[in-house]
């Protein structure tokens, strides 16, 4: 008996996935009309994806890290047993990109500061020794170089006209992968007092900035670099810091024309205003640097800046503080002439000052003050004696008091009232005799500072 046979099942006619009718399939896409506005964003960062890659470089470097030992590195006899510090191999990475088509690089300078080895790794895998140029610590920017030629190159932009809310693209090698692109915007301008770099002057976002990019380039929806990445914020995700580009420029300029930085130096040590001290000179709003002191000789005491000046404008930029004043100084050219707004007894003055280098400036005094036996305090809870020279030693401060309050500690040497020179313990009580209630300004040499103090007289 002849038996037919047939198969256990039936194929199914059904495709085992739907491909898009874009790549050729029969399925429609799940969302037909994207907004032009999107595809057009999208093929943007496409573009400087494709355009700036092979710009950025992966940067790995070797060095030598001292080894720790808690235990025994205090004892005399570590070294005759151990031969001297220990080190270790000290394995980093990083990310730069090209200037110059003859293989000139910019980075970070703790990417590469200390390093014995540097290789550096094109997007096309071809791999560099790299030498340094040179490095600034001060603003953590540096130059290395590569021996080879007709190099793509980065295309530098624009960034004093920046805006919060622009795009921001990070291209760089995070946690070593590289050529790594994320985008964000630009959060905020001008972030400084951040305790990063001796030069703050950032421009803050939320373009994802890891471990690696440091040295890598931000960029604009041009492709323009805007800014060098630098730090993040370990605490927090979607804040990242990049160095202005503008700023960069001089500095890696010299770095490439002679292998390190000069800075104008005006020769005065600086504080912040608060708005006790400003109501106390006189100034409607707490902007600008006061003046605490000044360099003998220096381009400052040359062009007439006195102790207790506020500087409000320099070459007629508008001084927010300190640190934006530092910034502007350096900044500018030695030998070349600005013009320094400053307040001083109710009335602005414009002087002319020629900075000269900073690499000439002189190292500050140290004038220690000396302690004295307590007596009974003050008005402002102070105990002052004579000191050899001009000015009192604070011998005691009375807990709670407005002068403790305010920060006077004992050993600092008083040498003005309201501006009014003390040279000794008469001159002391007599200004402190006439001190109406209200904002009294003091300025105390505390080993080699001088330093401003609002005491708030009841």
């Amino acid at each position: 008996m002849l038996l037919g046979l047939s198969g256990c099942s039936e194929k199914s006619s059904a495709p085992l996935f739907h491909e898009s009718n874009r790549k050729g399939g029969e399925a429609d896409a799940p969302v037909k009309d994207v907004p032009k506005d999107i595809i057009a964003t999208q093929k943007a960062f496409s573009l400087v994806a494709q355009k700036v890659t092979p710009c950025v470089v992966n940067i790995s470097t070797i060095g030598r890290k001292k080894m720790v030992q808690p235990f025994f590195e205090m004892s005399p006899l570590f070294e005759d047993f151990f031969g001297g510090p220990q080190f270790q191999r000290d394995k980093s990475l990083g990310s730069g990109f090209i200037i110059s088509k003859d293989g000139y690089i910019v980075t970070n300078d703790h990417v590469v500061r200390e390093a014995e080895s540097i290789q550096v790794k094109l997007s096309n895998d071809k791999v560099y020794n790299a030498k340094v140029v040179g490095g600034d610590q001060k603003s953590d920017i540096a130059v290395i170089k590569i021996n080879a030629s007709d190099l793509p190159v980065a295309v530098l932009g624009d960034s004093e006209k920046l805006e919060v809310g622009q795009w921001a693209i990070a291209i760089g090698n995070p946690f070593g992968l590289d050529r790594t692109m994320t985008v964000g915007i630009i959060s905020a301008t001008g972030r400084s007092n951040m305790g990063i770099e001796t030069y703050e002057n950032f421009i803050q976002t939320d373009a994802s900035i890891n471990p690696g990019n440091s040295g890598g380039p931000l960029l604009n929806v041009y492709g323009e670099v805007i800014g060098i990445n630098t730090a993040i914020v370990a605490a927090g995700q979607g804040i990242g810091f990049a160095i202005p580009v503008d700023m960069a420029k001089p500095i890696f300029s010299q770095l490439i024309k002679k292998g390190s930085v000069n800075r104008g130096w005006m020769g005065v040590t600086i504080q912040p205003l608060t708005e006790e001290l400003a109501q106390s000179f006189g100034l409607r709003q707490a902007k600008g640097a006061l003046i605490n002191d000044i360099m003998k000789g220096s381009p400052a005491e040359k062009a007439g800046i006195q102790q207790g000046d506020i500087i409000t404008a320099f070459n007629g930029t508008e001084i927010k503080d300190p640190s934006h004043l530092q910034r502007l100084v350096a900044e500018t050219a030695v030998g070349k002439p600005v013009k320094v707004t400053v307040f001083r007894e109710g009335k602005s003055l414009d002087l002319s000052m020629t900075l000269t280098s900073a690499d000439v400036a002189p190292k500050p005094r140290r004038d220690v003050g000396r302690g004295g036996e307590k007596g009974q305090a003050d008005l402002v809870g102070i105990v002052v004696q004579d000191v050899k020279g001009e000015g009192v030693v604070v011998a005691d401060v009375a807990q709670g008091s407005p002068a403790a309050e305010a920060g006077i500690k004992r050993g600092d040497i008083i040498v003005s009232i309201n501006r009014q020179r003390i040279r000794d313990t008469a001159d002391y009580q007599r200004s402190i005799r006439k001190v109406p209630e209200g904002t009294l300004a003091i300025l105390v040499r505390r080993g080699d500072a001088s330093i401003y103090f609002a005491l708030q007289v009841k």
